[in-house]
């Protein structure tokens, strides 16, 4: 069987695509992999050779970090919220140009089109055009819910993700005009994911049920159409994993400290904040730099920098995990049963926040409303009894990660051969 994955994103994005394509590989199939350029080597190291998926991503990461910062901080700088938001359209634009012509070459001949959340409206017109099956990989509840987003009466979170829906819809309507065009499709009359219910696709939930109480029962009426399996990811080993787990059995757990892809605009302010508040709550720091340069940045003594490391290897040896928000990230740490706090940026960042608050297991702030002073108090909130406790029994009711891609891998066998769900 021929299955084409294309994923576009963070490394975060693309795990799940890539972790799934590793896995259908396994089984003895045809995989096509298209991933963004600056993340094909991680592509390589799952054993997947990929084409590139439209730009780098450092450029829209940054322009999307800048304009979701600037919404937060100053929402009435009307002028410099345009520009910003102008670079990010800009960005985008290019981005479609590109992965139409790749996608649509590579899913030629497919049996099964799977594609992430980012683009998904570009891969739906692609699977569309050639006639395929779609397979959709959520790490987040992107279809309109009354459960994800925290606002209560239930019916004014469907109302707010019903509206953005159709904000989305009404900012890249003309850019999906021309790419069915392109292809020879007629225009679409309605935001695209309910076109892609519509037709048919398999609408994986690469995430936990529990993360979102309610969730599975509000879409029970789309009969497997929409199935959790829990997170996707390979749990990869890194370079430093035992330097850092020998660092860490000399002395007592520390606090991990991440922030994903999107590099902090600080370092060596960020860096200071988390050497003094854990200096002031006598606890060591492990930071992961991820996309950040640290490297010029003075380091404490009970502060050890690395650039990556293993979720999986590290957090569970760890006292409290603190992040960006990535769902990645947030499910390795309700797997490792240790409390977290979400400092979030942007995306679907501030839900997730929402959610471990919801869970008990943690708290959230947006990043840059954070000070040291709030890093301490939020520590001390998330190293109490309360929040450990959950924390551990929450880990004990997560899927584990080898029960969830096979889950995955199941769904879109039997989906791309005998066109039915579960």
């Amino acid at each position: 069987m021929k299955c084409v994955l294309a994923c576009y994103g963070s490394r975060g994005d693309v795990e799940p695509c890539v972790t799934l394509g590793r896995e259908l590989l396994r089984r003895g199939h045809d995989i096509c992999m298209a991933v963004p350029p600056d993340l094909a080597g991680f592509a390589d190291t799952a054993g997947l050779a990929a084409v590139a998926y439209g730009l780098d991503t450092q450029k829209p990461l940054e322009a999307q970090r800048d304009f979701s910062t600037r919404l937060f901080r100053n929402p009435w700088r009307i002028r410099d919220l345009t520009r910003l938001w102008r670079e990010v359209g800009n960005l985008v634009t290019e981005c479609r140009a590109m992965m139409n012509t790749t996608l649509t070459s590579l899913a030629d001949g497919a049996d099964v089109l799977i594609t992430g959340q980012g683009f998904e409206e570009l891969a739906a017109n692609v699977a569309e055009y050639h006639d395929v099956p779609l397979v959709t990989l959520h790490y987040f509840p992107a279809r309109v819910n009354s459960h994800f987003i925290p606002i209560r009466p239930a019916p004014l979170a469907r109302a707010a993700m019903t509206v953005d829906e159709w904000v989305y819809w009404r900012w890249t309507r003309k850019a999906q005009d021309v790419q069915r065009r392109e292809l020879g499709l007629p225009k679409a009359t309605g935001p695209a994911p309910r076109r892609i219910t519509k037709r048919g696709a398999l609408e994986i939930q690469a995430y936990d049920e529990l993360c979102i109480p309610g969730l599975a029962s509000e879409w029970a009426k789309f009969d497997g159409q929409r199935p959790f399996t829990g997170a996707l990811t390979m749990e990869l080993p890194t370079e430093a994993d035992d330097e850092v787990c020998a660092w860490i059995a000399a002395g007592t757990p520390p606090i991990y400290f991440g922030f994903g892809s999107f590099p902090v605009r600080s370092p060596a302010d960020t860096l200071a904040a988390i050497g003094a508040a854990c200096q002031q709550l006598d606890q060591r720091a492990l930071v992961c730099a991820g996309g950040t340069d640290f490297g010029a940045a003075p380091c404490a003594e009970h502060v050890k920098v690395v650039a990556a490391v293993s979720h999986a290897a590290v957090f569970p040896r760890c006292r409290a995990v603190v992040h960006h928000g990535g769902a990645g990230t947030t499910a390795a740490a309700l797997r490792a049963g240790v409390p977290q706090l979400i400092l979030w940026t942007t995306g679907d960042q501030p839900l997730w926040g929402a959610q471990i608050k919801r869970l008990k297991v943690g708290t959230a702030r947006h990043f840059s409303a954070t000070t040291e002073k709030s890093l301490i108090e939020d520590l001390r909130t998330i190293l109490g009894p309360q929040h450990l406790g959950q924390a551990r029994e929450t880990a004990t009711q997560m899927t584990k990660p080898a029960e969830s891609v096979a889950a995955a891998a199941d769904l879109v066998e039997k989906f791309a051969r005998f066109k039915r769900f579960g």
